[in-house]
């Protein structure tokens, strides 16, 4: 599959987007002192990881 310029452009964008939310859950996850909470961060955090991983392929 071919992107175009724009294509390409916004995917950068969005895999970007979703390695600042990774690391940003990851460290309000370090700060938590309740365990539920930490887990909440710490999930959301692996979803923005998948979801980054699964954007790159599309970069080929």
């Amino acid at each position: 599959m071919n992107l175009n310029q724009m294509e390409l452009q916004n995917l950068r964008h969005l895999i970007g987007s979703h390695a600042t939310a990774e690391k940003k859950l990851n460290f309000y996850s370090e700060q938590c002192s309740d365990p539920q909470v930490k887990q909440l961060f710490q999930q959301s955090a692996q979803s923005a990881s998948q979801t980054r991983q699964k954007l790159m392929t599309f970069l080929g």
